[in-house]
């Protein structure tokens, strides 16, 4: 997993909320959250979540103020040190628990959540399919996952990054859905400028790129070349929606392969 030493370093750690959200990040932050909490809908009581490489938080304590039986599980003894001190401050100690894990072998038993959050995770994967594997094994109904994309604007940086970041085209989450034996029930695409921009202009700066950059990403080329996909997808056998690989699916096989194509290494 790339940028596993990384986020265990203090000062990573401490200021990770601040790198990423403040400014023109706040943006980025609001997104992230509704999309979440769009793809997981009203939240029942006792509705079992489990959010990996969950971080510092941000999506654990917002799930469990709506009302979810949520555990966050990161590697980093730091991010979670982190995000304790959050749920402390809003007031949420005693309804979220944070482990301390390793993705590839979660420390659950099969089918023991209804829903598997796993956001800002995906692009560390050298290879994501036993991960996707894990994830659906926990999970008894739903998993909910985000990628960066191989046809966008962040082809442009992305080796810059202290890690690097694995970029995905549509066909390979297809194909990475279908070994985990998971059947795509919902897709949205967003961001045709990506974070990096976001993150160097101040809040109020940024707002109008990002009222631009929406009317963009409402169009079908925007959509094709946006930065960021969310992915919600269903254990098979628990909705009524087709194989991701059927043509009832939201990414059809002609679509998926002219991605593949553009992605090709």
């Amino acid at each position: 997993m790339k940028g596993q030493d990384w986020y265990q370093a203090d000062e990573v750690a401490e200021e990770y909320e601040d790198v990423r959200f403040s400014g023109g990040g706040e943006l980025i932050d609001r997104r992230e959250k509704e999309a979440v909490l769009s793809a997981l809908g009203p939240i029942e009581e006792g509705h079992r979540v489990l959010e990996v490489a969950c971080g510092t938080g941000r999506f654990t304590t917002m799930l469990a103020d709506q009302g979810a039986d949520i555990v966050g599980l990161d590697i980093s003894r730091e991010m979670l040190e982190q995000g304790r001190q959050n749920a402390a401050e809003s007031g949420l100690s005693d309804t979220v628990e944070f482990v301390r894990g390793d993705a590839s072998r979660l420390p659950f038993p099969d089918d023991h959540f209804d829903t598997v959050v796993a956001m800002r995770f995906f692009h560390l994967m050298d290879d994501p399919v036993p991960f996707a594997r894990e994830l659906r094994r926990v999970s008894a109904d739903q998993v909910f996952f985000d990628t960066f994309n191989s046809r966008s604007l962040r082809t442009l940086y992305t080796w810059l990054l202290p890690m690097g970041s694995r970029l995905y085209s549509e066909r390979q989450v297809v194909d990475m859905l279908r070994a985990a034996e998971l059947t795509l029930a919902g897709e949205e695409h967003d961001f045709v400028l990506p974070y990096g921009f976001y993150r160097e202009l101040p809040g109020p700066v940024a707002k109008p790129f990002r009222m631009v950059d929406g009317l963009v990403g409402n169009t079908i080329p925007g959509d094709y070349v946006a930065s960021v996909s969310y992915w919600d997808a269903r254990v098979s056998g628990t909705s009524d929606d087709s194989d991701p690989t059927d043509g009832g699916s939201a990414v059809d096989d002609d679509a998926a392969e002219s991605a593949d194509a553009d992605a090709a290494r």
